[in-house]
């Protein structure tokens, strides 16, 4: 997968819930992850991944499933902002970033 932004399905579980919950969100590729990000922390779909790490991302048609994390590297979360709003002010506003680890990323 070429590094940039793109847009995907983001399906997290309910951290109160327990049910699916799916947005469609830009995402970015990037050194063999999937990025996503916000202004703040004011969000149901990353709050439930900060509780429940177990999630899936679907684009093209396709479905894979990852384990999220907070991304904590100020230079990683600046590179994340610069691929999803190139050329745009807003990349250089500070966001929050999580990073999805796919499992079936490397194998094909």
């Amino acid at each position: 997968m070429q590094p940039g932004a793109f847009r995907a399905i983001l399906v997290t579980k309910g951290r109160k819930t327990g049910k699916e919950h799916a947005v469609w969100l830009r995402a970015v590729s990037y050194d063999n992850m999937v990025y996503f990000s916000r202004r703040n922390e004011h969000s149901d779909w990353l709050k439930n991944a900060l509780v429940n790490h177990t999630v899936r991302v679907e684009w093209d048609n396709r479905s894979h499933s990852g384990v999220a994390s907070l991304v904590t590297d100020r230079v990683l979360a600046q590179k994340i902002s610069e691929l999803k709003y190139p050329g745009e002010e807003r990349a250089q506003e500070v966001r929050i970033v999580l990073q999805i680890r796919l499992d079936d990323m490397n194998n094909g």
